[in-house]
C-alpha cells in the first residue's frame, strides 16, 4: 500500500486528482470548465497560463488584473468549489512553484523591485520555512521503515539527475561510508537504464525528483517495479509523479526566491534518513567507522602547510627525546 510520510495542515490539504501532472487548480478547473461562464473561464485561464503576474495578487488585486470587480473574482472561485479566496490563493500559490521555470521565478523576484538585502533575507526565512513545515509534518515512523530496507537491500539504487545528482550523490556518499552498498549512478540515460535492469526483489531504489519531475526519474521508478524491486521517493507534493508511482515516499518542499529551488529540506530528509540507519543497528556502524578511524585521525588526506608539518615533526622528535632523557 502506498503510504506518504507527511500529515498536511488542515489549509494545505489535497483531494486526489485524476492525472499527477495537475495541479489542484487545474484538475478544478477541467472538472468545472464546461459549466463556467465564458468570461470566468477565461479569467482562469489566464491565471493558469500566467501564474507569475497573479500568484501575489489579492482579490482586489486579480479583479483590477483581469478589468472585473472584486465580486466577479469571489463568485469565479466559488464556482470551482473553492469556499474562500484564500483556499484558492493557496492552490495558485502552490501552482506557481510547480509550474514555475527559473525564468519566470527571478522576473517575479525582479518585478517586487525590491532592494537586493530584502531578498536575500526571504531567501532564509523561506529556508527556514520549509525546514519548520518539515519538522511538523515528517513520519519518523516512515523514515525509521526506510532505514529497515536500506539495512535489509541487497543492493541500493539512488536515482536523481540534474541538480537532483548532488543529493543522491550525498546520501549514497552517507550510505556507502556506513557499510551499505549504496550507489547514485552517473553518465547517461543508458548507464541508468542498464543499472535499473539489474536490480531484483532483494533490492532498493531511492528516486529524487520534484515538480513534473525528470522522465528518466519517473521511467526508472516503474522499471525497478517491473524488476520487483522496492521503491522510495523524496519529492516535493502528494501528487506529484513520483508520490504516484513509488512504494512509499516523504515530502519536502522546495520553494524558494532562488530559480535553482530550495533543497534545504530535501537535504535535511537525507540528513535523518543516515541517522536513522546508523542508529538503527550503532554497533555496524561503529564497525565501519572504525576501519576509517586512523585516517582521519593521522592520515595523508587532510591538508597541512609545510610549516606546520615542519613544527609538528620538530616537536614530535623533541618530545620523544626529552622522554628518552627522563628515562
Amino acid at each position: 500500500m502506498k503510504t506518504k510520510s507527511t500529515k498536511p495542515a488542515a489549509a494545505e490539504t489535497e483531494t486526489p486528482v485524476a492525472a499527477a501532472s495537475l495541479t489542484q487548480l487545474e484538475a478544478r478547473f477541467a472538472e468545472a470548465q464546461e459549466r463556467l461562464h465564458p468570461r470566468r473561464r477565461l479569467i482562469i485561464r489566464g491565471v493558469l497560463d500566467h501564474p507569475e503576474d497573479t500568484y501575489f495578487l489579492s482579490s482586489t488585486g486579480l479583479a483590477k488584473h483581469f478589468g472585473v470587480d472584486a465580486a466577479t473574482i469571489v463568485r469565479t472561485v466559488q464556482d470551482l468549489g473553492y469556499q474562500s479566496f484564500g483556499d484558492f490563493a493557496a492552490d495558485l500559490r502552490r501552482h506557481f512553484v510547480t509550474r514555475i521555470t527559473p525564468y519566470t521565478l527571478l522576473q517575479a523576484a525582479a518585478r517586487e523591485n525590491q532592494p537586493v538585502e530584502n531578498g536575500l533575507s526571504r531567501s532564509i526565512d523561506k529556508d527556514i520555512e520549509n525546514l519548520q513545515l518539515l519538522k511538523s509534518s515528517l513520519d519518523y515512523a516512515r523514515v525509521m521503515e526506510l532505514a529497515k530496507s536500506i539495512h535489509q537491500a541487497r543492493h541500493i539504487l539512488i536515482v536523481g539527475l540534474d541538480i537532483a545528482h548532488t543529493a543522491a550523490e550525498f546520501l549514497s556518499y552517507g550510505l556507502f561510508m556506513a557499510g551499505f552498498q549504496a550507489e547514485a549512478p552517473v553518465g547517461t540515460e543508458g548507464v541508468l537504464y542498464h543499472k535499473v535492469k539489474g536490480l531484483t526483489s532483494k533490492d532498493l531504489l531511492i528516486a529524487i525528483s520534484f515538480g513534473r519531475c525528470l522522465k528518466a526519474t519517473v521511467e526508472a521508478v516503474k522499471q525497478a517495479h517491473h524488476q520487483g524491486a522496492s521503491t522510495f521517493g523524496i519529492t516535493n507534493s502528494d501528487i506529484t509523479p513520483i508520490a504516484k508511482y513509488c512504494d512509499h515516499y516523504v515530502v519536502a518542499n522546495i520553494a524558494s526566491s532562488a530559480y535553482t529551488s530550495s533543497y534545504v529540506a530535501p537535504m535535511a530528509v537525507i540528513n535523518t534518513i543516515i541517522v536513522a540507519c546508523s542508529l538503527l543497528h550503532p554497533q555496524r556502524t561503529l564497525t565501519r567507522l572504525l576501519e576509517n578511524e586512523k585516517e582521519y585521525t593521522a592520515g595523508d588526506r587532510w591538508y597541512r602547510d609545510e610549516a606546520n608539518a615542519r613544527e609538528t615533526k620538530t616537536n614530535g622528535a623533541s618530545a620523544k627525546r626529552a622522554r628518552k632523557y627522563h628515562e
